[in-house]
């Protein structure tokens, strides 16, 4: 197996463990948070802003990708990175949790998914060796198998015909990435189980077996409730190998990160901070704020004191409010900056708080000011 992840401090009273990740395009340090880029853009954003914050890793999708530009435009501009001007790490979805939210437009069998794109309607079929190459020609540091994601009410049966798919097709993913010679892309095994104990431990330990550089943690965030999340991240982390990066697949909430990194868990993403701020709402330390109230009208002190984005500060809240009021595309792409800035650096108190053995004091602390506790 190759070795890409390093621990570099493990917190005394919690699961929580920084580290760092060896990508093709640089390391990354961890826990960290993921900006999303699904169409090869964080919205609202200059690719250099985003790296001026610190990010040096963000998420694009294979599903989007595949469909528009395609891969031929990608294949002629030499990759995503090329094509999009970033010179940071990438790491792409492998477009089945889109496939599964086209539950009227596909259909599963052993061999792949046929599905009925969104944009045109016209039909597609991904096996696991194709999403490969897609991420292949996509120049993916970071590349996810396909899966079969499911929803958090089905049955039993239902749940491990899935999950042998998933296991199935995560074999032949991996074996098929094996025969890329000269591509550096690491490829990431998803465990899946729905919320069923036996199926969880089963694909764990199943995803585990294989030699993948990394392992996420698929079919959370998808409906459950944030008890059924946290009972079932930390059920299925414990079988989970410790060498080895773990990633979970959409979260952006205080309380999802904080849960997650308590679990040692490593990456995560989400649209939350990006589709949030385009819509008026901003993190802040007492909780997440709607600009368009009144409340802000007169407001002239930043969203959040010591925060360096932009917004805050040459701008006030008042003026945050204007723009959105006046339906004024500055006030997302100022909301969005804010929103990654403000997550940014929330990453790196947390570092710091488990290289100095206080995660669990920070977590508590945190939350209970963020949430009015």
């Amino acid at each position: 197996m190759e070795k890409i992840f390093t621990k570099t401090h493990q917190d005394a009273n919690s699961l929580a463990r920084c580290g760092r990740v060896a990508l093709p395009h640089g390391l990354v340090n961890t826990p960290a948070f993921m900006p999303v880029g699904t169409n090869g853009t964080v919205k609202g954003m200059y690719h250099s802003s985003v790296s001026d914050i610190g990010y040096n890793l963000i998420l694009g999708n294979t599903y989007h990708l595949y469909l528009r530009p395609g891969i031929e435009v990608l294949q002629k501009f030499g990759g995503l990175h090329k094509f999009m001007s970033w010179n940071n790490n990438i790491l792409t979805d492998s477009g089945g949790f889109q496939i599964f939210s086209l539950s009227q437009l596909r259909k599963i069998k052993e061999d792949g998914v046929t599905f009925q794109s969104h944009i045109d309607g016209s039909r597609h079929h991904f096996t696991p060796e194709k999403v490969i190459d897609i991420q292949h020609i996509i120049g993916s540091d970071i590349l996810m198998c396909l899966d079969v994601c499911t929803p958090p009410d089905i049955t039993y049966y239902k749940a491990r015909e899935a999950c042998q798919i998933t296991h199935n097709w995560a074999r032949r993913s991996f074996n098929h990435w094996k025969t890329l010679e000269g591509f550096e892309g690491k490829l990431f095994g998803i465990v899946q189980g729905n919320f069923y104990e036996e199926l969880r431990k089963e694909s764990a330990l199943t995803i585990a077996e294989i030699d993948f550089p990394g392992i996420a943690i698929g079919g959370l965030s998808v409906g459950e409730s944030p008890a059924q999340f946290s009972d079932y991240l930390a059920y299925t982390t414990q079988y989970l190998p410790s060498d080895r990066p773990r990633y979970v697949m959409g979260i952006g909430t205080p309380d999802y990160i904080l849960d997650a990194v308590a679990n040692g868990i490593d990456l995560f993403d989400c649209v939350l901070a990006t589709r949030s701020a385009r819509n008026g709402a901003v993190f802040t330390d007492d909780g997440m704020i709607q600009m368009k109230k009144a409340v802000h009208e007169f407001d002239m002190g930043p969203l959040s004191e010591g925060c360096t984005c932009t917004a805050c500060v040459q701008y006030s809240r008042g003026y945050l409010r204007h723009l959105f009021k006046a339906r004024e595309m500055l006030g997302g792409m100022l909301a969005t900056e804010h929103n990654l800035t403000y997550l940014y650096d929330l990453m790196q108190k947390v570092r710091l708080a488990i290289q100095e053995d206080r995660f669990s004091q920070f977590k508590n602390e945190y939350l209970s000011r963020y949430y009015g506790k």
